[in-house]
């Protein structure tokens, strides 16, 4: 509310309380008032009206935009209005003034009508402008009935620059169908949303059931998908601020909404206890795991969290975010590679971390099978030093980010990876560190992944490439992945490689249609899906489990403990030295077949198709 409108709103106020009393004396006497009584009030309005509104500035009755206003503000104004009168009353007793008090009650029931009266027709003058806002509206479509439903509709509604106009709601609450709220009906339940998209000319759905089940969010995102209409959505209810649906918190539905997943139960408790007050360093920092895991680290109050990274741009802009979140964290942020074991030692000694997560790693499997040696040197050497490094200062825990690849790997990365992970679990065996793997397939949106890629060629008007019609991946969130790589930490005992459950893996044919629908295209139509081929060293089907008949169970259902089997150190020591000579070499098939001996389930295919196929 401008100032001038503030002040006109005062205005309007008092010249209402002196109509109350004015009509209060002509109802009390019945129009023949008294002439000692009218000029008695006469006499003591200014006094009473300065009361009055000393109480309705402090009750901040000026500073409500009313064309906002629920019934919160409107009890506020009655409060006010009571309060003042009280105040008054007792000056107008305390005065003797002849006033008869049988105009107290008369006056706060007039004060309660003009007040309150005036503010609904500031917001209804308001709400009205907003609608005659000129120019075509969005039709919109609600799913979901409830108080969720009809908050969205409200700020619809206040905000004329959005353009839009809900025409109906969806429900599967038979009580709410055929009813209307607010005006706009409920037209029928989730079985009829595109009928009623067809019939009512809708533009864009937005999904509003935020306590709904998993199963019930994916099943009502996926019909409307399918619509042609754009798709909208609000958080899920332990998300939403205040409980309340904030036109911020609407946003685009993602292929993410679509998979389904439930929410990660985490033991804050435990958590707390691993990270507060600990001095945690991150490899990889600036990378999608990386990051994600040094925002939710920071949430738990780390005495310093020490991010590592090669590539500058992105963990600058990590940093800018975790300053800005949280200024009072003592933050250190550093730009070297895991492959230096001379400054990574020199880090190491002066930083001196209790707890490490080891992120840095290359992961892309075409890249990797054209440049083996450089996957060797960073996944396979860049682990060793860090590892070595953490049993020389008696790091607490050391937490390696490994990959579902690692399973039976069918190409260099998956290798390397697997690699990784022996280094882990020999050292394990003779350090008073506590070393842990975690293990886990393809994170949606992570760089280079597949979904980034099909939004771009999307974007570029296509068309998508898929490699295989059946190809097929695990999946799982950013955030969701993080926050079970750092529940594994938390109750690692030293030498496990934790898998985390992936949920069902996700064809990636659907994904790619999917994520054209999402974007208001039609597949085969608007957008081509061309299938490319398997690249080399890529499987159709990927395993999670090492063994399915050895994987042990944990105090968290998602996640569980595979114990392969490991190697001496000494042992593998003694051929990595002779890796590192390889590598030198450059020389590709004796470093393949070398890796074969190393790690004797990898099976290199050159066409990408491996054997558990």
């Amino acid at each position: 509310m401008t100032r001038g409108r503030k002040y006109l709103l005062f205005i309007f106020d008092i010249l209402l309380l002196i109509i109350a009393y004015y009509i209060a004396l002509i109802l009390r006497f019945e129009s023949n008032i008294p002439e000692i009584t009218l000029n008695a009030t006469i006499r003591h309005l200014p006094y009473i009206l300065t009361i009055k509104a000393i109480v309705f500035i402090l009750a901040g009755l000026y500073r409500i935009l009313w064309r906002y206003a629920s019934v919160n503000e409107y009890i506020r104004v009655i409060a006010a209005v009571f309060v003042a009168n009280l105040i008054a009353d007792v000056y107008l007793l305390s005065t003797d003034s002849g006033i008869p008090r049988s105009i107290f009650a008369i006056v706060i029931i007039l004060d309660m009508f003009f007040l309150g009266g005036i503010r609904i027709i500031e917001r209804l003058l308001s709400t009205r402008s907003l609608r005659l806002v000129k120019g075509p509206h969005k039709r919109v479509l609600i799913l979901g009935a409830g108080e969720a439903g009809v908050m969205v509709l409200r700020e619809i509604r206040k905000n004329a620059s959005l353009r839009s106009k809900v025409v109906a709601f969806i429900d599967d609450d038979t009580k709410k169908i055929g009813n209307s709220i607010h005006g706009v009906p409920v037209l029928g339940n989730r079985m009829q949303i595109q009928n009623i998209v067809n019939k009512y000319k809708v533009d864009e759905i937005i999904f509003a059931m935020p306590s709904a089940t998993t199963e019930q969010r994916k099943d009502y995102l996926e019909r409307a998908s399918i619509t042609g209409a754009s798709v909208k959505t609000i958080p899920g209810v332990f998300e939403l601020i205040d409980n309340r649906v904030h036109l911020s918190s609407i946003r685009d539905v993602s292929i993410e909404d679509l998979l389904g997943r439930e929410p990660i139960q985490l033991d804050s408790k435990k958590l707390n206890q691993f990270i507060n007050g600990h001095v945690i360093m991150i490899t990889g920092g600036g990378g999608s795991i990386g990051s994600e895991l040094a925002r939710q680290i920071a949430r738990y109050q780390p005495k310093e969290l020490i991010l590592i990274d090669i590539y500058e741009n992105n963990v600058y802009e990590v940093q800018l975010e975790l300053q800005k979140k949280y200024p009072d964290m003592k933050l250190t942020v550093l730009i070297d590679s895991v492959r230096n074991y001379e400054r990574m030692r020199n880090l190491m000694f002066k930083y001196r971390p209790e707890i490490i997560f080891h992120a840095a790693a290359h992961k892309h499997v075409p890249l990797m099978e054209d440049s083996p040696q450089s996957a060797v040197l960073n996944n396979v050497f860049g682990t060793y030093n860090m590892v070595r490094l953490s049993h020389e200062i008696k790091t607490s825990k050391f937490v390696m980010i490994s990959t579902d690849k690692a399973v039976n790997p069918t190409n260099i990365m998956g290798t390397t990876k697997r690699i990784g992970e022996m280094i882990v679990q020999a050292f394990d065996h003779i350090s008073e560190t506590e070393f842990v793997a975690v293990r886990f397939g393809n994170v949606l949106g992570s760089s280079g992944s597949v979904i980034p890629v099909f939004k771009q060629q999307i974007k570029d008007g296509g068309p998508v490439t898929v490699t295989h019609e059946d190809i097929n991946r695990y999946f799982m969130t950013i955030p969701e992945a993080c926050q079970l790589v750092l529940q594994a930490g938390a109750m690692a005992n030293g030498g496990e490689i934790f898998i985390l459950d992936m949920g069902e893996p996700v064809r990636i044919m659907d994904l790619a249609e999917n994520l054209i629908r999402l974007s208001g295209l039609e597949a085969g139509k608007d957008i081509e899906i061309v299938v490319t081929g398997l690249r080399p060293g890529e499987k159709l089907y990927e395993e999670l489990l090492l063994d399915t008949s050895t994987a042990k169970k944990t105090d968290h259902n998602k996640i569980f403990i595979e114990n392969p089997e490991s190697i001496p150190l000494e042992d593998l020591e003694q051929r990595l030295s002779i890796l590192r000579g390889i590598v030198s070499q450059d020389d590709r098939p004796v470093l393949v077949q070398f890796l074969t001996d190393l790690v004797p389930t990898y099976q290199p295919n050159s066409n990408g198709v491996s054997n558990e196929n």
